[in-house]
């Protein structure tokens, strides 16, 4: 194209191009000025609907006249190479898209509110013209070498309906007065970052659309980050229609409460509570910045009676953050009205102080403050490495190592000395390490006990309560050897009541769930349930009286709020914020250490017709149950917030295509047909159920007193196994037929796994023996058969199709290494080494399922990045 001339315009250079254009420097050479002339890419003029949406812009734009929309001089069709291509001469802008402008750091808040309002005013334009945008964002901002912003491409942009919302005017445009809509209600249009939630569902659109998407492109602009984020559009979707963006001020401090009020209401989640113009958000910026320029505040300016204008909302805590990130904690306090920050002229309550003490990208895993009340030890693993302990201090940003990878920090002692795990390893939510006592600073740690997951001290610091697993059971002991309580579940957060009477508790019914409720044990073993019918519950401590014990749950999804509940039990909310709390220790004065975290647990596959990995995740929470036998098809579940209480079964096919929602519950196998999928209900005691994958209806299997954990089908088709646990005894394998009838025990009580493996015959069923160990348990009787070569550090993947080997990996840490163990001999051979590319914040690699011939498998890992705050002043 260089050089050639179309009509009267001579190519120059080429200056860039997207999906619906490809942009080129020219001279016009009747006016003697530089132009810019957007082409169809090859092939698309002959596309009837990308030809009709190319015009759609020209004629969109060319009606607009106004300094921050960019100028079109004409629309036409010349003769190139035999064929008619269409083009537009536009204005000749020299600068930089604001996309490019951002490059991943803020703008500074005066360019914020300047370029902010010009692209208002340009909305404001174009809207009162009824001309919708539909795909606003930074890259179709361009910002001048002057400062001027220029909204381009109007390629999306369609007539508004009849009505638009308060205030806009609906008079359509003469030239388009016949024009057509290309996308009817039900598809979306636009770029999905920066889409409206209504625009996500793909339905109807008016002005306030673009006012979204101009907040979110706001946010982007003052902050550097995107404000909802993902790495599928599926979790990107679920973000904008579900989800808060983090707090700007915490991401840049410079930014203004009186801003966040501004970005609070363009990005409402509910369109009628939304800025309902443009014109109400440029008045808005243009008020803040006139307060700004003059030095003095908005609440003596008259800015927060317009802000307090914003309507109420709905959903308490859904839909805003909160100006301080975890301080958004003390929403009731503070002013919040229903989860937004409105200001008024009224006095507030004292807020609590929030100290961030960790600045890097991993996992903070626990913390505890030293006796001295000024150092704090922490356990952490940044960057995808081990484990470590490290100490800080309040108003320091700096961390210390303590020098023992691999340990985690359990407890500290009156004294200083503390509870160590060495050796640390992570398996469905629980951790497991060798007890080890080790003072501060000096001498190497003392082991003490092994297969220990909790412990705390005794007010005195002379002996330890601990959490540990025997035959089948997880139990707490006090003192070591001395059984206060056990349950078939698993068992978190131990701590000592100040007074000394009495061990709280977190009680988990099922082995691989975080739900579960918050217990009390006194030290002759009578025990009590306190607080229950938590999804996920993690995190406890006491209040320095010893009345209450503070918690971190959530009834649905994964944002654990914190809260308090007396030994008579009465409840009270503490503290919320769009994130998952977890609180970790409270010292004598009321200062609490709690973890801010974001989590998503993420599922990649490689199939027999493509070696190549793939992400096959779905929202917040997947993870894999099964695969077919042709590696096609995957069952699922979802586990977070997209889950919701009850959480979700899905199928979707491995090639990508969209998942199937299939109904409420925990998935767990395929049936060898295909068209069942085998589920356990989430409420105790679960029952195993069926959900079609095709046509059907939901069909009960068990309706008993069992606790059914895990299932998984026999290759006929007419059973299944099971692992669970009659009321008050340890796990064990059952043999249940479909068509009714009780279960058989087919193992003795000695524990379960987190899935259920059965070999490709049938025959044979891998679970644990009275001892703990695994062995092969005939499903029709006979001797069991131990599996040499396995360790405590092992996890299994299943079966290999002959049924003569067992795909083994390591359950704690990076990589992951896969091996092949041969069962008569123990011998392994390796089979591949897996490691996320961004190991930042993930502990290990896990849930890998294979097809019988080996060449299509799943796995999946969990991804929590997050930061310890010192809080100050909660009540």
């Amino acid at each position: 194209m260089i050089g050639k001339t179309v009509s009267h315009y001579t190519i120059l250079e080429k200056l860039g191009g997207g999906g619906m254009g490809v942009v080129y420097k020219a001279e016009d050479t009747k006016l003697g000025r530089m132009v810019a002339l957007k082409f169809l890419p090859e092939g698309f003029s002959k596309d009837p609907s990308a030809l009709e949406r190319f015009q759609r812009e020209a004629r969109a734009a060319s009606a607009l006249n106004h300094p921050n929309i960019c100028t079109i001089y004409e629309i036409d069709v010349a003769g190139m190479d035999g064929e008619q291509v269409p083009f537009i001469a536009m204005e000749m802008l020299e600068g930089q898209t604001l996309k490019h402008r951002i490059t991943d750091r803020p703008l500074t808040f005066d360019q914020v509110l300047d370029l902010g309002i010009q692209i208002a005013d340009a909305l404001d334009a174009a809207h009162a013209k009824g001309i919708i945008h539909r795909d606003i964002k930074p890259a179709n901002i361009f910002v001048t070498r002057r400062n001027q912003a220029k909204v381009l491409d109007f390629g999306l942009a369609k007539l508004a309906p009849e009505r638009v919302g308060a205030g806009v005017a609906t008079s359509a445009m003469p030239t388009l007065a016949g024009e057509q809509l290309l996308t009817s209600p039900g598809t979306a249009v636009g770029t999905v970052a920066y889409m409206s939630p209504e625009q996500v569902r793909g339905g109807e659109l008016d002005a306030r659309t673009d006012l979204f998407s101009f907040g979110a492109v706001l946010y982007e602009m003052s902050t550097g980050r995107q404000a909802f984020t993902g790495t599928t559009s599926g979790v990107v979707s679920e973000a904008i229609l579900n989800r808060a963006p983090a707090p700007p001020s915490r991401v840049n401090p410079d930014i203004p409460p009186e801003f966040e009020l501004i970005l609070a209401k363009a990005l409402e989640k509910d369109p009628e509570l939304r800025c309902q113009t443009a014109a109400e958000l440029r008045a808005d910026l243009k008020r803040l910045k006139r307060e700004t320029e003059s030095g003095r505040t908005a609440a003596g300016s008259g800015f927060s009676e317009t802000i307090s204008a914003v309507p109420s909302v709905k959903a308490p805590g859904k839909r805003a953050w909160l100006p301080m990130g975890i301080a958004a904690a003390v929403a009731l306090a503070a002013g919040l009205a229903a989860g937004f920050f409105i200001a008024k002229r009224q006095p507030q309550a004292a807020q609590p102080l929030y100290h961030q003490l960790t600045y890097r990208r991993g996992s903070v895993y626990s913390a505890r403050f030293a006796p001295d009340g000024q150092t704090i030890i922490y356990s952490a693993s940044w960057d995808g490495g081990h484990p470590e302990l490290f100490s800080t201090r309040a108003g320091s940003p700096e961390s210390m190592s303590l020098g023992v990878p691999g340990a985690q920090l359990l407890a500290m002692s009156p004294a200083g000395e503390m509870a160590v795990a060495l050796r640390s390893r992570f398996g469905a939510f629980q951790q497991f390490g060798t007890l080890a006592r080790m003072p501060m600073g000096g001498s190497a740690p003392r082991e003490i006990l092994e297969q220990v997951n909790w412990a705390d001290w005794s007010k005195d610091g002379s002996s330890l309560a601990v959490a540990r697993e025997e035959h089948g059971f997880r139990q707490i002991e006090f003192p070591i050897g001395k059984v206060l309580y056990k349950t078939p579940g698993w068992i978190g957060d131990v701590r000592f009541s100040p007074k000394r009477d009495r061990i709280a508790f977190l009680n988990h019914p099922v082995l691989a769930d975080d739900g579960g409720e918050v217990a009390v044990v006194d030290l002759a073993g009578n025990s009590q349930i306190l607080s229950g019918g938590w999804v996920s519950v993690d995190g406890l401590a006491w209040s320095p009286s010893g009345d209450e014990i503070w918690f971190t749950a959530t009834k649905a999804g994964l944002g654990r709020a914190l809260y308090a509940v007396s030994l008579s039990k009465v409840e009270r909310l503490i503290a919320r914020v769009p994130a998952s709390l977890n609180l970790f220790d409270i010292a004598p004065n009321g200062s609490a250490l709690i973890k801010r975290e974001t989590f998503r647990s993420e599922i990649r596959g490689a199939f027999h017709d493509d070696p190549r990995e793939r992400d096959l995740a779905w929202f917040d929470g997947s993870l894999p149950a099964d695969l077919s036998h042709d590696g096609r098809t995957m069952l699922f579940g979802e586990y977070g917030e997209a889950g919701g209480s009850t959480y979700a079964v899905f199928v979707r096919g491995t090639d990508g295509s969209p998942a199937v929602r299939l109904g409420d519950g925990t998935a767990q196998s395929l049936s060898p047909d295909g068209n069942w999928a085998l589920c356990v209900t989430h409420d105790a005691p679960e029952q195993i159920f069926l959900l079609p994958t095709k046509t059907g209806q939901l069909r009960t299997i068990t309706h008993d007193d069992i606790n059914h954990f895990t299932a998984s089908w026999l290759p006929g088709g007419k059973q299944i196994i099971f692992a669970g646990s009659e009321p008050g005894r340890a796990p064990r394998l059952w043999l249940q037929d479909l068509d009714g009838g009780k279960p058989k025990p087919i193992s003795p009580e000695g524990g379960a796994l987190a899935a259920v493996f059965i070999s490709p015959d049938g025959k044979q069923v891998i679970g644990p023996g009275t001892d703990g160990k695994l062995s092969l348990f005939g499903v029709n009787g006979g001797e069991p058969q131990t599996i040499p070569g396995l360790g405590p550090e092992d996890r299994l993947g299943g079966f290999t199709g002959d049924g003569r080997s067992l795909y083994v990996y390591n359950n704690a840490g990076l990589p992951a290494v896969v091996s092949l163990l041969d069962i008569p001999t123990g011998k392994r051979k390796l089979w591949k080494t897996v490691v996320p590319a961004d190991p930042a914040g993930v502990d290990n690699v896990g849930n890998f399922i294979f097809t019988p011939d080996g060449e299509s498998y799943v796995y999946s890992y969990s991804r929590a990045l997050s930061d310890l705050y010192l809080v100050e002043g909660l009540k």
